[in-house]
Formats: structure tokens, C-alpha cells, sequence
């Protein structure tokens, strides 16, 4: 296996233009890894779901995306998260959870957790979220964090998205701010969104950020700055990469998930930081200019490459 996602998906309902909701599926790592698959790269995704209607709703999609399952667990009697979103004329959304008792929570302490770890360990690319990190508790991300450690000891890429969501967090900045330090100590590459540090780290703006994050050992830096376009920071120094084309957005959820799924198979194919970069602007582009995480495969196939 090329790539492993870990975290959380979940059933999402999304408000169409008449005022109903349409039922799909989503979460921001089970996204970049439906875009990694679609990319061509061998991806499975680590997570846990119930043995409801649902969550076998849930692996079907995963197997008409081909992305695999074996590191999911199932907990008997459990349902998955939801959340529904609500878009303005602009594009932009706004999230409602009913995620508590999710069984995704449970990944590392659930029976099994163990064999699912070797598998995440075995990966060329493991990638996970700070949405991810906000789903354990101490004894989950202890285990989960030894587990990067492993991975990285056997030639692994450690892949994170810094986005925070203070909801996940349940308002404890600090407690936020020490987990996603700990987890960039464990990072090769730090895929952030520049609102997101702004908000968690009060950063003025992207170089901030961009120091911030390479004083914590990270050597590879992509700061997504929506319609300002990317800094991408390493050895090379830092560069920026503006959004090829003006987007007219219908619904910008899964931008930075697409984004980030661009950038990695693009640099899983031997790509230079910065034209990978431009590969994450272009299928980002793509996915905001539909409804839902997970748009249509014909819209993404001309922006990919299946053959990875």
C-alpha cells in the first residue's frame, strides 16, 4: 500500500438549492484519500465504523473509489458521525456535527487496533489531520503518535494537515496547541491552511507560519492561502504559487482535502514542490466548483492522473 488516510467518515447531508439535503459521505482525511485514489495511488484508509446500514453504505463508496479497508474496524452496535452542511451565495459553508459517539474515535483502542497499525506502519505515506487528532483520547494518540514514530523509523512520509476546528477541541486552545506540536515533531511534510493557523496560533500571516512550522523540524511546507494561492517552503527556500485561474466557487468544502491530494500524488510521482503545488490548485478548482466532498469521478479525471 502506497498510502494510508487516517480519521473519521461520516454521513453528510448537504443543502441543495431548493432547501432539501442530498445524503453522501465525507470527512476531511476519507476525502484527500478518495482524491489519492483517483489520483492513481494505492490508498487505504484507517478509521473504525458501526454495523449499520450506514457504515456499509460507507465501505461500498470505498470500494467504487478503490480505496481500501482492511484498516477499518468495526464496532458492533455503533453508527457513524453525521454532519450537514449549509452554503452561502459565495460558496462558503458552515458545519453542523453529531459526531460524540462516533466509533471512529476509538480507532486505537478498539480490538484490532493493533493490526491496523501495522498496516498504517508499512505505508510509503501516512497521512492524517488535526480533525484526526481531535478524535482520541491520551491513550489513543499516545498509540497513535508511537505509530507514526514507527512508520517514520521504516522510511515512511508523515503527511499532516494542521486544520483546526475549535469545536473538535471543545474550546481548549492549549490542549490543541500541545497535540498539534507534538504531532508536527513527528511531520516531514505540514500541509496547513493560513486561516486556520491564524486562528489556533494567532499568526500574522503565511511566513509566520511558515517559520513556525520549520522551527518544529519540519522540512517540507505548503501554506494554503485560499485565492492568494500557496507558499511552499523547504531547502530550496520559500516560494509562491498563485491559483493558476479565478474560481467561481459553488461550495468550497473538500478544497484543501483535494488540494492536499493533488500536492502528495503529485510529489509521490517525483514532482518538484512547486509544480505539485500547482497540481493541488487544479483539482482544487475543480471540486469547489460542485456541490459535496466527493464530486463526480468525470469531473476529477481530467485533472488527474490515474496511472501513478
Amino acid at each position: 500500500m502506497t498510502a494510508v488516510a487516517i480519521g473519521e467518515v461520516m454521513v453528510e447531508l448537504n443543502r441543495e438549492p431548493d432547501g432539501r439535503y442530498g445524503l453522501a459521505f465525507g470527512g476531511d482525511t476519507f476525502n484527500t484519500a478518495v482524491y489519492l485514489a483517483r489520483s492513481g495511488v494505492s490508498t487505504a484508509y484507517a478509521s473504525a465504523l458501526g454495523d449499520d446500514r450506514f457504515s456499509e453504505a460507507i465501505l461500498a463508496v470505498c470500494d467504487r473509489e478503490g480505496v481500501e479497508t482492511a484498516t477499518v474496524l468495526r464496532a458492533a452496535g455503533r453508527v457513524p458521525g453525521l454532519y450537514l452542511i449549509d452554503t452561502d451565495a459565495k460558496g462558503e459553508r458552515s458545519f453542523t456535527y453529531w459526531r460524540d459517539v462516533s466509533p471512529a474515535r476509538d480507532l486505537f483502542e478498539l480490538p484490532g487496533w493493533e493490526q491496523a497499525a501495522e498496516q498504517i506502519v508499512s505505508a510509503r505515506l501516512v497521512y492524517l489531520s488535526a480533525i484526526t487528532l481531535s478524535l482520541y483520547s491520551n491513550v489513543g494518540l499516545g498509540r497513535l503518535f508511537a505509530v507514526l514514530e514507527a512508520a517514520r523509523e521504516r522510511g515512511a512520509i508523515i503527511a499532516f494537515d494542521t486544520n483546526y476546528r475549535p469545536r473538535g477541541w471543545k474550546g481548549n486552545v492549549e490542549r490543541a496547541r500541545f497535540v498539534v506540536g507534538e504531532a508536527l515533531a513527528r511531520t516531514d511534510v505540514a500541509l496547513p491552511t493560513f486561516d486556520d493557523e491564524q486562528a489556533l496560533w494567532e499568526d500574522p500571516d503565511a511566513i509566520r507560519t511558515v517559520e513556525r512550522i520549520v522551527a518544529a523540524g519540519v522540512r517540507e511546507i505548503i501554506v494554503k492561502n485560499g485565492a492568494e494561492g500557496a507558499l511552499v517552503a523547504g531547502p530550496s527556500g520559500v516560494h509562491h504559487v498563485p491559483v493558476p485561474t479565478t474560481v467561481d466557487a459553488v461550495d468550497t468544502t473538500a478544497a484543501g482535502d483535494s488540494f492536499n491530494a493533488g500536492y502528495l500524488s503529485a510529489r509521490l510521482r517525483g514532482e518538484k514542490p512547486e509544480a505539485a503545488a500547482e497540481a493541488g490548485h487544479r483539482l482544487a478548482a475543480v471540486v469547489v466548483a460542485h456541490r459535496g466532498a466527493i464530486v463526480p469521478r468525470a469531473a476529477t479525471d481530467v485533472v488527474t492522473d490515474r496511472n501513478t
